[in-house]
């Protein structure tokens, strides 16, 4: 085991001469293992170590007699130590956490508060690591979940993370080493005691050497993430000015998703894997995500990041439609022409870079409106036999940066046109059409000289 400690370390970099170590002490097993570990390898590595005891405050009684126990190990071993004390049920009910993440806030709160200018060992070894792989599994994740816990974050380190808890055993029975056991560890209420006690064995029943094959894996893993990583710190620095991006568009989609996630998480925002997809998804194609409030992650295709964007009710802008250019946004107009039958080839023959959408023009009830999008929209399209939320065809096949300035029209009865996703059935032309609408959606500056045909 020590062995394995001072290969991780080296490899790490974990220590250098001088520095002083506390170790996080509970008085669980692998605790007590990496404190009598550093301890007896403090010569060798050139540290000084330290221990702190963190009371959570949940188990009473318990609680307080495994404060008492690290107390006495720290004596007998002429070890520095120091208990402090977290209410970890009050914070959970307060901040609305499972007393699991309260109680992990609080340690390493606590962790930070008496580390200035020292270096935090925490007990994580070989088991947690898989423990907390299959944990990132379960709840989704991408490289960096499979890499597991780091080796090193900052201040903290974690020397047993390549030892398998057996091997930790094995040295506490050697060493005649006693340590107290966690009630709450023997439950399945924690959710990653449901993985230890229950997946786990399943997977030694397939691979005995599971842990320690496993760590092999994930040590793969997470120098594969490395290699990323230095690929996203170059492309970051070189794209970033600390609020958007410039030129993000030309990197690998995984180094652009992670350069948005170091964006996010330096303003303190959330994402997921499905968040960050979306997101790249506009760096290249412009357009808008809601990330959190009045916070979107904004792409003109050239230039993204973050925007704040006041949330305010759409004005309802409308016209009478008539033959000719009809228009309600700045730079684009809906152009209408009523058509026979044998006018629809020369029509097509001299607008040949328009797109027409036909509909029969009898089939139309009441006066014609050209609108912008309204709330509660609903069309039955040509060809289809349910009626659709517009809302819902906008998101499925319109991209972001065109969905703002879309045209729709409607008769007396509704919705029979909706720029980019089509007509109305009960308004589509059939073979006993024999007057045609017809509508294109063109720029101010296109040339439509000739549109009107009677």
């Amino acid at each position: 085991m020590l062995e394995k400690i001072i290969t991780l370390v080296k490899e790490n970099d974990m220590f250098t001469a001088g520095d002083e170590v506390v170790c996080g002490l509970s008085g669980g097993a692998d605790s007590c293992a990496l404190l009598l570990a550093l301890n007896e390898l403090s010569g060798k590595l050139g540290i000084k170590v330290s221990a702190l005891h963190v009371n959570h405050c949940i188990r009473g009684a318990e609680s307080d007699r495994d404060e008492e126990f690290c107390r006495e190990l720290c004596r007998k071993n002429d070890i520095p130590f120091r208990a402090v004390s977290c209410d970890v049920p009050a914070y959970a009910a307060e901040n609305s956490l499972s007393d699991e993440e309260a109680a992990r806030k609080l340690r390493y709160a606590a962790f930070a508060e008496n580390s200035s200018g020292r270096k935090i060992a925490t007990a994580h070894n070989a088991d947690d690591n898989l423990e907390t792989v299959i944990l990132n599994i379960a709840r989704g994740t991408a490289l960096k979940g499979l890499a597991g816990i780091p080796p090193v974050r900052g201040n903290i380190v974690r020397p047993l993370l390549t030892v398998t808890r057996r091997e930790i055993e094995d040295y506490l029975r050697e060493k005649g080493q006693c340590y107290v056991t966690d009630s709450t560890n023997l439950s399945d209420d924690y959710t990653r005691n449901k993985i230890r006690h229950r997946i786990i064995p399943v997977l030694r029943e397939i691979n005995p050497s599971v842990v320690e094959t496993s760590a092999g894996s994930v040590k793969a893993v997470r120098a594969e993430n490395s290699l990323i990583e230095e690929e996203t710190d170059k492309a970051y620095s070189e794209s970033s000015d600390g609020s958007s991006f410039t030129g993000l568009e030309k990197y690998h989609s995984v180094i652009r998703r992670r350069c948005i996630a170091r964006l996010l998480t330096a303003n303190s925002l959330p994402y997921s894997q499905s968040r960050l997809e979306k997101a790249d998804r506009i760096v290249i194609s412009g357009g808008k995500l809601n990330i959190s409030g009045d916070i979107y992650f904004v792409s003109d295709g050239k230039t993204c990041g973050l925007k704040t964007i006041k949330k305010h009710e759409q004005q309802s802008v409308s016209t009478e439609l008539s033959e000719g250019e009809n228009s309600i946004y700045p730079g684009k107009k809906v152009l209408c022409s009523i058509a026979e039958c044998d006018s629809l080839k020369k029509f097509h023959s001299v607008h040949k870079k328009l797109t027409f959408y036909l509909l029969d023009y009898d089939k139309i009830k009441g006066r014609t409106v050209l609108h912008n999008r309204r709330f509660g929209d609903r069309i039955q399209l040509e060809g289809k036999n349910f009626t659709s939320s517009v809302k819902k065809l906008i998101n499925e096949k319109i991209p972001p940066g065109k969905r703002s300035t879309l045209h729709f029209i409607s008769d007396d009865e509704g919705l029979i046109f909706a720029e980019m996703l089509g007509v109305a059935r009960r308004a589509a032309p059939d073979k006993n059409t024999v007057k045609f609408m017809v509508i294109a959606v063109c720029g101010d500056n296109d040339d439509t000289a000739g549109l009107i045909v009677r």
